[in-house]
């Protein structure tokens, strides 16, 4: 395979899983982050635990969590992982009018776990959303990104 080949397009053009059976079982981490904005009024609720659908960070937490563990049946040519960490953490940027999600994943196997670190995140903000949006309909999501990965060939790279 050369470089400006798709992995996961064969000779035909056709989708195609990779094989990663003779790859070398290594850590792997991958962290994505993200950030949901929204009004004062819905920021205040989450702040204070008020919101009516009830602890919005707690919910979103595991729901982040659970969309890394899903990350194979929403994402078709996802391996299944088995995932050994996955963590969702919230930083409330209330100046900002935002709030920052970052999911860790980890593993020790033979491929990535980048897909699963950037479902843990918008899964967590979907949730977010949901929780909030009768207060905020207008919420925005943006800046979904990796911003850290290890291990595998091409070793340590940070964003």
């Amino acid at each position: 395979m050369t470089k400006n080949t798709l992995s996961h397009v064969d000779q035909k053009g056709n989708a195609n899983m990779v094989d990663v059976t003779d790859k070398a079982v290594t850590k792997r981490v991958a962290v994505a982050e993200g950030f949901i904005y929204l009004n004062d009024e819905a920021m205040a609720q989450v702040q204070d635990n008020t919101n009516a659908k009830g602890d919005v960070l707690s919910v979103a937490r595991i729901a982040g969590i659970q969309g890394a563990k899903r990350c194979a049946d929403l994402i078709p040519l996802c391996h299944p992982l088995a995932l050994t960490k996955v963590s969702v953490d919230f930083d409330i940027q209330a100046e900002k009018k935002r709030i920052r999600v970052e999911a860790l994943c980890q593993l020790s196997g033979k491929t990535g776990v980048e897909m699963e670190a950037l479902t843990a995140v918008s899964v967590a903000l979907l949730t977010l959303f949901d929780m909030c949006k009768a207060v905020d309909p207008f919420m925005r999501i943006e800046g979904t990104q990796m911003i850290h990965k290890e291990g595998g060939k091409s070793g340590n790279k940070y964003a």
